[in-house]
């Protein structure tokens, strides 16, 4: 497994034995490591077909469906975690997976790439759509559909009730204390139902 920052933040806010669903969970990497370091009771949700053939030879329990459409068929409060590393900037119905999450779950876990950060605005600025170790792909063949910032997350949450229970803001694996929306490049939230 390549070494991801975030999964380190995220694997402190999961208890031993908790029941973890990851949503686009990619080829398990993250539910592997949380099995081998927290003993989580994980499932992965996926739609690629290659990605599901690589979570099944990492031994991850996996689930093929289409986030899209929420996630009908899992029971209310049946996990105490939902996470979704760096894949909310590509779905369509960002409301409604951020509602469905805390649905089935006590808390969520989500990362993302800020498109606020100084050096997105730069190439911008500079007539070139960023490229970066958060954001790897051109702009004709990413799967972001969803350009927003750590500001726009914060009152995101804010609309529609979601509390922020915790968010940490990193640059190149670096934890990132002010103006994060400026100087990070990539954030992980928990996330919890409101009040």
């Amino acid at each position: 497994m390549s070494y991801r920052y975030d999964y380190e933040v995220i694997t402190q806010w999961i208890a031993p034995g908790e029941k973890v669903l990851d949503l686009g969970c990619g080829d398990g990497s993250l539910l592997k490591h949380l099995g081998e370091v927290r003993q989580v009771q994980g499932y992965g949700v996926e739609n690629d077909p290659d990605k599901l053939l690589a979570c099944t030879r990492n031994g991850v329990n996996v689930i093929q469906m289409d986030m899209e459409k929420g996630l009908a068929g899992i029971e209310d409060g049946f996990f105490d975690h939902v996470i979704m590393s760096l894949s909310l900037q590509a779905m369509h119905n960002t409301q409604g997976i951020l509602v469905e999450m805390l649905r089935v779950a006590r808390e969520a876990v989500v990362s993302f790439p800020n498109f606020g950060y100084w050096r997105h605005r730069q190439s911008i600025l500079n007539g070139r759509m960023p490229v970066s170790e958060s954001l790897p792909h051109q702009w004709f063949n990413t799967p972001n559909v969803r350009f927003f910032t750590i500001s726009d997350f914060d009152a995101l949450c804010e609309m529609n009730g979601i509390a922020v229970r915790e968010r940490l803001a990193f640059d190149e694996g670096k934890l990132i204390l002010d103006e994060a929306n400026f100087l990070a490049s990539v954030a992980v939230y928990r996330l919890g139902r409101g009040a």
